[in-house]
């Protein structure tokens, strides 16, 4: 609905005709600017998109996702009205037959602007690139880009811009449609890239200690550290591999870098099934965790 706008198709060193594709629609779409490179992974096509957009708000949707029509026009809407550098909004995660999944919700105000030094908890909302508009400016005068070809490049990027924002805001429409495909979990020849969660927080913890904000922020750290790199890989490992070596890495992680983690006082946000994954995790019941996931199918 909102038709003031430019797309960017980033054809990343693609080989299936997907590029020659993308001229064709611009022959058609004045708005649309292609841009050929050669492969940088998904990271590496998002900065192309940054350092050649030449609207004043930049969004980015993922291949295979969807939005809906009114996104952009509320999440605009939002963000002028409130003066944010950033534009929150809530999104649903569908099967490949467009059929709802969940969906999620931040808890946050909506529509008004949110200081994130007064409102620290903003660290912690959904990291995804893709469920947000933001100033395109944000980008180019902190310096901040996507890591190129690297997994979990998206908290390694939200978590830095949201300090530098004037403030954000959020709108509970459910404006994304982010697809899971079925039969998508990694198997056993993929695991070992769950490493590279702890290479994230290497890099996220390491920033906060270079700009000074590290003590500002600890406690939210802490539970993102606990939330992303201890709870939710160990159970993306051990749903595979339950005697998989990065457990005990995920868990030292943690542990070494937090020690009073369980002292945090965001647990309370956690969910029942997931202070009971928590639990297991904490006790190395790998096996049961592994079962757990197995009954519930």
């Amino acid at each position: 609905t909102e038709r003031n706008l430019e797309l960017l198709f980033i054809d990343d060193g693609s080989t299936d005709g997907s590029g020659a594709l993308c001229d064709k629609i611009a022959g058609r779409d004045s708005r649309v600017r292609v841009i050929h490179q050669e492969n940088r992974g998904l990271g590496g096509a998002r900065n192309t998109g940054i350092e050649n957009a030449l609207g004043e708000w930049i969004i980015f949707p993922d291949s295979d996702d969807w939005l809906e029509p009114e996104t952009i026009e509320r999440a605009l809407k939002t963000a002028e009205g409130t003066g944010a550098d950033m534009s929150l909004f809530a999104f649903k995660s569908v099967d490949e037959q467009g059929g709802t999944i969940s969906e999620h919700f931040e808890s946050l105000p909506e529509g008004v602007a949110l200081d994130p030094h007064k409102r620290r908890d903003l660290l912690l909302i959904a990291p995804s690139a893709w469920s947000k508009l933001y100033k395109t400016d944000l980008f180019r005068r902190t310096g901040v880009r996507y890591p190129p070809r690297v997994w979990y490049e998206d908290i390694r990027t939200t978590t830095k811009l949201l300090p530098y924002c004037g403030s954000v805001a959020y709108t509970g429409y459910v404006g994304y449609n982010y697809l899971q495909r079925q039969g998508s979990i990694m198997n056993n020849m993929s695991l070992d890239r769950n490493r590279e969660i702890i290479d994230a927080f290497d890099d996220i913890l390491g920033w906060y200690n270079k700009q000074g904000l590290f003590e500002e922020y600890r406690q939210e750290l802490e539970y993102l550290a606990l939330f992303h790199l201890y709870l939710t890989a160990s159970v993306r490992v051990a749903r595979v591999d339950p005697k998989h070596p990065l457990l005990r890495e995920f868990a030292g992680s943690v542990k070494r870098r937090f020690p009073e983690y369980k002292g945090n006082p965001y647990l309370g946000r956690l969910s029942r099934s997931r202070k009971l994954a928590l639990g297991l995790t904490e006790h190395r019941h790998y096996r049961l965790l592994n079962l757990a996931f197995r009954l519930k199918g």
